[in-house]
């Protein structure tokens, strides 16, 4: 199922999302910049266990509050990005307000930090910052892809257009908990295991070792 939504939305949307689609643009006559403005309000997302969202400009606090596993693509996000996040991945291609991924102790969150302070917005606690990786990238560039074709987003076609720029500029957050299972889950995928097997033995490793 696919919601497409032209126009804007208030607080919750996405609340409990457990599959499909759901696509957000501002009106095609609309003349603001999307990326400066608000198109959905707070806590986006609260509590999602499955699903997309390609949303063409801003989101308000909360945006991806307690999300297990919805993949995200958002302009901008206000105060207390990602809080309590446990899975999914999310990609802002802008800027976020102050207390991002508080209390988040899964899943990915990738940011486009162009004027290069988010660590100063960024709550440390349980998360890291790195520098993607290859494969990294090719999951980012793919998200930023599929957002331009979902919501015909000029922000993503100017990213895509000079992604050599762009592309240095994004920071993966990282909880460090959830950093040390994947971490197990390759090296026993790599001696073998799979499938829930896989996933009791890197959880057993980590028990083994304090984690």
């Amino acid at each position: 199922m696919t919601l497409e939504l032209e126009g804007d939305a208030n607080d919750y949307l996405g609340k409990g999302l457990s599959g499909g689609k759901i696509i957000v643009y501002p009106p095609k006559n609309s003349t603001f910049v999307a990326e400066d403005n608000i198109i959905i309000g707070n806590v986006a997302l609260y509590g999602a266990t499955a699903g997309e969202i390609f949303v063409r400009g801003m989101a308000g606090e909360r945006f991806g509050v307690r999300n297990s596993g919805v993949n995200a693509v958002v302009e901008a996000v206000g105060d207390h990005g990602c809080e309590y996040m446990t899975g999914g991945r999310v990609v802002i291609l802008g800027k976020t307000g102050r207390n991002f991924a508080a209390g988040m102790s899964g899943g990915v969150a990738y940011v486009l930090d162009e004027a290069g302070d988010f660590a100063t917005r960024c709550n440390m606690e349980l998360v890291g910052l790195e520098k993607p990786d290859e494969e990294d990238f090719a999951t980012l560039k793919s998200a930023v892809e599929e957002h331009a074709i979902n919501t015909k987003s000029t922000r993503a076609a100017k990213i895509l257009a000079e992604w050599n720029l762009f592309a240095p500029k994004f920071v993966k957050v990282m909880p460090q908990d959830y950093k040390r299972v994947l971490q197990s889950l390759k090296k026993v995928q790599s001696q073998g295991l799979s499938g829930e097997d896989a996933i009791m033995a890197a959880f057993e490793e980590n028990v083994k070792g304090g984690h």
